[in-house]
């Protein structure tokens, strides 16, 4: 197998006959998964090429002849689009959705995803996004907590719009892989890249905020709102209490109060707990197997009382702690 690297910028390049040798290279950037050569074995060459771009991996993959494959993983959604043949596949018990290089796929490979199709001059872009990362940007572009993630429809169009100019930037970034001085080797650019593919995931698809994000941006949230938000979301562990965010908000409690109740939708102390299960839930599921436990967490993001963590913890996201630590 011929493998070129950049740590730099991330960039990663395959080249390989070997059914065993493709596998590594696929599971090593995106999913662990089952993959049987469907066409004449002679005329299967595997080209890979991916970059890393933090919540995002961006690729572009080919195999010389047909193929079927399947693969899961929960906490990321999947984005597949052939420039070139076509493949056919099912999340889960769903129906069976047909990528075109008109119409991408968005997937979510925490279902189960089987691909039964996959043509022999199939060449596609494929993306893996973070879950937990998307969300908080559907946050700040909308400037609220959202109790639910967004559950997106089966595909994005990609021939025009907004979802072609999306394609295109994560083009731009494989493409990068040829000018090791580009700008894709300087970390505030590839931050930039990042931002900007979320987002434009979160603008180019269907999903069920996509009404709340065309809504007409509500109105600027007073500064004192502001100053806590920035605060707890810069050190959300920090001992806070009413008084203090008072304080550093500059004005009075029940005005802090007031603010924040009809610009944000909970109390100051309720936000306060939400950024700290929020990233309390990041750690868990992020966690390698034996390397932390659910009490070291909760008491490293400001919950003493471990009883009252499990029991805000389950009803915010439907599950206990330990299960989103023991979660593959």
């Amino acid at each position: 197998m011929a493998v070129e690297q950049d740590g730099a910028a991330e960039f990663s390049s395959y080249a390989t006959s070997s059914l065993e040798e493709a596998h590594e290279a696929i599971a090593a950037h995106y999913y662990d998964l089952r993959l049987d050569v469907a066409g004449p074995t002679a005329e299967f060459a595997t080209r890979l090429r991916v970059v890393e771009l933090g919540a995002l991996t961006v690729g572009d993959i080919r195999f010389g002849t047909e193929m079927r494959m399947s693969f899961g993983e929960p906490g990321v959604h999947h984005v597949g689009v052939p420039f070139g043949g076509r493949f056919s596949l099912q999340e889960g018990r769903g129906e069976v959705s047909f990528a075109t290089g008109q119409r991408a796929v968005v997937l979510d490979p925490g279902r189960g995803i089987r691909v039964d199709s996959w043509s022999a001059d199939c060449h596609s872009l494929t993306v893996k996004v973070d879950k937990a990362a998307l969300l908080r940007q559907l946050e700040l572009l909308l400037g609220r907590t959202v109790r639910r993630p967004p559950v997106f429809g089966p595909y994005m169009d990609v021939s025009r719009g907004p979802g072609r100019s999306w394609v295109r930037l994560a083009m731009w970034a494989l493409l990068e892989r040829d000018d090791p001085n580009g700008l894709l080797s300087h970390p505030m650019i590839r931050g930039r890249l990042e931002q900007a593919l979320l987002e434009g995931m979160l603008l180019a698809t269907e999903h069920t905020f996509r009404d709340a994000l065309d809504a007409p941006p509500p109105p600027m949230r007073p500064a004192s709102v502001k100053r806590v938000m920035d605060a707890v979301q810069e050190l959300p562990a920090e001992p806070y209490d009413a008084n203090r965010l008072a304080a550093i908000a500059q004005v009075s409690l029940r005005t802090l109060q007031e603010a924040f109740r009809r610009h944000v939708g909970l109390s100051p102390m309720a936000y306060v707990y939400e950024v700290r299960l929020q990233r309390a839930h990041e750690q868990l599921r992020a966690a390698a197997p034996g390397a932390t436990t659910v009490a070291g967490v909760a008491h490293q993001w400001g919950f003493l009382h471990l009883g009252r963590f499990a029991r805000r913890y389950r009803e915010r996201f439907g599950e206990s702690p330990s299960q989103t630590l023991r979660a593959p």
